[in-house]
């Protein structure tokens, strides 16, 4: 199937995708709750290596094809990114669970339109700055910085939020010479390396229920990616993006009725302004795009 000419599956396979990694995002809270985070994300590089590499060795050209890039210091530096901000995001479940997490996470995209300048040399016109400046406000609005009841932590998924908007641009900077498969490979094995190197002086011993949660971990990262590239087969981008807004809603319900977390209202009225904010933003970029 040709890219872009199936919207309404690329849309179910978005809000699947959605569904998919908010269960990983919960399963992931319950074990680096148990265990130690370098060592939970490092078990989930080693299965998504193997799941990026099985990939790559089924195309035309195999593995040696998939590895090939002109820019390796960027693609390296894309993997080393990614490992770092799902360790910093991980790391924010267990300490601010799902629900503000997500929620300050949501600014990734505005994130992204303020750094394509800077980064990519892109244009930013005054409307998506004031969507960004608008998004911003709805950050303050969870953080509420200055009440006297500010917590530092809040500032943990804003960083991760960083960190996945910095690597989300480096992503269009190769694409412009390699392909999706080659990102794609680059960014499971880099991954995986580094966890390794850091995650093995972290090993603790897992219960046998654990094992299966992890078992559960590895297969939803998978299949959850498998999904996104099909997404992105069938339609485009710029369609489904707005969708995938609805991982954080359904993160929310994980966090709500599996962890007890309680719904703050100026969680709920922050994340309405930044998710406002970014499909505003996300309708720019597809206007002039």
């Amino acid at each position: 199937m040709s890219q872009g000419n199936n919207t309404r599956l690329g849309i179910a396979l978005m809000i699947a995708v959605s569904v998919v990694f908010a269960s990983q995002d919960g399963i992931s809270r319950h074990l680096a709750g148990e265990y130690n985070v370098f060592m939970v994300v490092m078990i989930r590089y080693w299965f998504f290596a193997a799941f990026v590499i099985t990939i790559a060795g089924r195309k035309a050209g195999g593995l040696r094809a998939a590895a090939r890039t002109s820019q390796p210091v960027v693609q390296g530096l894309r993997g080393l990114l990614l490992a770092a901000e799902i360790c910093v995001m991980v790391t924010a479940f267990t300490i601010l669970g799902l629900v503000e997490s997500h929620a300050v996470f949501a600014a990734y995209p505005l994130l992204v339109a303020a750094l394509s300048g800077p980064i990519l040399g892109e244009h930013v016109g005054w409307r998506r700055w004031a969507a960004i400046g608008v998004g911003f406000v709805g950050v303050l609005f969870i953080l509420k910085p200055g009440l006297g009841v500010f917590d530092p932590a809040a500032v943990i998924p804003l960083a991760s939020a960083v960190m996945f908007a910095v690597y989300g641009l480096l992503t269009r900077y190769v694409a412009r010479d390699d392909s999706t498969a080659t990102s794609f490979f680059w960014t499971g094995t880099v991954g995986a390396v580094a966890m390794t190197c850091v995650g093995v002086w972290f090993w603790e011993p897992m219960s046998a229920g654990d094992w299966l949660w992890m078992g559960a971990l590895c297969l939803t990262g998978a299949s959850g990616h498998w999904l996104l590239i099909r997404t992105y087969e069938v339609a485009e981008a710029s369609a489904v993006q707005p969708f995938a807004y609805f991982q954080m809603v359904f993160a929310a319900l994980v966090g709500l009725a599996v962890f007890g977390e309680v719904l703050e209202i100026n969680v709920v009225i922050g994340a309405l302004i930044i998710v406002g904010a970014g499909l505003f933003t996300l309708w720019r970029e597809r206007q002039q795009g």
